[in-house]
């Protein structure tokens, strides 16, 4: 294809966005919806989750490598620890190889998490990482390295042609519709980090102008899943830039806010500055739910971060549960500098061992102590 064409495909994908978010803007809830729903809901707290067994979502969702008494297993210790909700992210390529097996077992997962009272928030597409899935066996581990096998979703190849961007749709609606009314899942997170160029790891990888592209695809998504007509909320979590007023935020962040029936962020920061984005993302009079948090050697803490988060009323799901392929107990400079010889002074991120035992016995007994849930 050539570049005008591209530029021209583009500029249609652009003028389509804009026409669908504007004419799907009175199906987003209304601030009063979205805070009656909260009132609903238990207090929000959880961790990002993928089995120790997995490496990434494609290995987590195949067939060939889910993991059910890994899945159970590890959820136990989750619902032990208080927690009540898990941000599980998904891939529109194992949707794609088999429709019916994928739901299945999203079925499967949901049906074990409801044994644990956990009620998950899925993410339907994710911008970090490496930006070429590939379906089948995932590579192991690279020694000392942080989240080294994780994928985007969609991949680079998809996300630049636009021709396949209906096939994106499919995918949208046909996990959003399989679960709309399924009281088992708190909310659709429809894109994760969605201008991340991946600065330190894939930024040579991803395409020059993706944040364009994926700013004209964001409304389409939020404009896909809404046709559903999901019962649950829909949110993408702003994660950088100036929150001080709608016109200051980047453009993504602008769209994110706009689109979002409920506003969920990230934050590593130290716990003042958590709550200084939480007083900013409060203007907005909707339910906030931190979808990431944690990270012990940036100064994010269980016990010094959840307690700000519980006095504010915001939900609270840290980035990992138990250390195992992933790696996300390495800290994220191990892309430069892998941490083979040695280990980090600290974990990172993650609150359990793969097997069962705390890295900190107080962290779980905080989140129980302040979850009033647990054992």
């Amino acid at each position: 294809m050539s570049g005008s064409t591209m530029r021209r495909m583009y500029w249609i994908v652009v003028m389509v966005a804009m026409l669908t978010g504007a004419a799907q803007a009175q199906q987003r809830w209304t601030e009063a919806e979205a805070n009656a729903w909260y009132a609903q809901q238990p207090w929000p707290v959880g961790a990002d989750f993928l089995p120790s067994t997995a490496i990434n979502e494609l290995e987590m969702w195949q067939a060939a490598t889910f993991d059910p008494v890994t899945i159970d297993r590890e959820l136990g210790w989750a619902e032990g620890a208080g927690m009540n909700t898990m941000r599980v992210f998904l891939h529109n390529l194992v949707w794609e190889q088999d429709p019916k097996g994928f739901t299945q077992r999203m079925n499967t997962f949901l049906e074990i998490a409801a044994r644990h009272h956990i009620r998950p928030v899925f993410v339907l597409f994710d911008s970090c990482w490496d930006p070429y899935p590939k379906l089948g066996p995932q590579h192991p581990p690279i020694p000392g390295v942080h989240n080294s096998g994780w994928v985007q979703a969609p991949g680079a190849e998809m996300l630049t042609d636009a021709a396949q961007y209906p096939r994106l749709e499919q995918y949208v609606k046909g996990v959003v519709g399989a679960f709309a009314k399924d009281d088992r899942v708190l909310a659709w997170d429809v894109w994760n980090e969605p201008d991340n160029t991946n600065d330190g790891s894939y930024n040579a990888h991803d395409p020059k102008n993706k944040p364009e592209l994926v700013l004209a695809l964001l409304p389409q998504v939020f404009a896909w899943a809404r046709a559903e007509h999901p019962t649950q909320p829909l949110t993408s979590g702003v994660w950088h830039g100036d929150w001080s007023a709608l016109d200051k935020m980047p453009p993504m962040a602008r769209v994110q806010i706009e689109q979002s029936d409920i506003i969920s962020f990230h934050n590593y920061g130290w716990p003042e500055d958590f709550e200084a984005h939480v007083q900013l993302l409060e203007q907005f009079h909707r339910p906030l739910i931190a979808t990431e948090y944690m990270a012990r050697g940036a100064g994010s803490t269980f016990d010094t971060v959840l307690p700000v988060a519980k006095k504010h009323h915001v939900g609270a799901i840290n980035w990992g549960l138990v250390a195992g392929k992933s790696q996300t107990y390495l800290p994220w400079d191990s892309w430069q500098r892998p941490y083979v010889l040695q280990q980090p002074p600290i974990w990172f991120h993650d609150v359990f061992y793969a097997d069962g035992r705390p890295y900190r016995e107080r962290e779980v007994e905080v989140l129980r102590e302040l979850t009033g849930r647990g054992k």
